[in-house]
């Protein structure tokens, strides 16, 4: 019995002592940034297509595996841009871009900047298409209502405290959008390509 009695208080010991290790590891963390979206602007055909740069907000939610292995969904509303032919505005179109990364966080634990890198698959559509009707051969433009692309993501969480973190992050996005003549048939593609440099906060729960 008193071996009985031993070996529990032992494993209660073991688990009160491993409880406040346990409650620091949090799995999720959820960040809001102000994003600058800054397109490429370079096209397969040489046609001189180009929409344009803006401020956007973007929110994304992160789940820790490991305190190194994270994987971050990021996400917007869908953003409207003015196309442009030859730097004059033609039409607009809105694009939605949510895209997941896989991280490696080099510092997770105690550290007074903690970096990471990432990279992932980027999935765009393209909505509420205006873009004008340019007679024969081409017709009413359209764009290609669907983009599969890579992503690449490096930045920094510098800690507030135990919750709260600075965020500075940079990311590059491969986007394509295929200009369509009426018949469906290819005009050219632009290649969106944005780097988007952001800033924000970061909640750890």
């Amino acid at each position: 019995m008193n071996k009985t009695l031993r070996a529990v208080a032992i494993a209660a010991l073991s688990v009160a002592a491993l409880t406040p290790a346990m409650a620091q590891e949090t799995p999720w963390q959820v960040r809001v940034r102000a994003v600058n979206l800054d397109p490429a602007n370079k096209t397969e055909n040489g046609l001189p297509l180009a929409v344009n740069a803006k401020l956007i907000p973007e929110v994304d939610i992160s789940y820790f595996f490991t305190p190194n292995i994270a994987a971050e969904l990021i996400l917007t509303y869908p953003q409207k841009h003015n196309v442009k032919l030859g730097g004059s505005v033609i039409g607009s179109v809105r694009h939605l871009p949510p895209t997941l990364t896989a991280q490696y966080h080099f510092m997770p634990n105690d550290a007074a900047i903690r970096p990471y890198v990432g990279a992932g698959v980027n999935y765009t559509n393209f909505s509420s298409v205006n873009l004008p009707n340019l007679g024969a051969p081409f017709g009413q433009l359209n764009v290609k209502r669907s983009s599969f692309g890579w992503a690449l993501q490096a930045g920094v969480d510098i800690p507030l405290n135990k919750q709260w973190s600075l965020n500075v992050d940079v990311k590059k996005v491969q986007i394509r959008a295929e200009v369509q003549a009426q018949d469906g048939s290819k005009v050219d593609t632009l290649k969106v390509d944005p780097l988007l440099i952001g800033v924000g906060l970061g909640y750890r729960f």
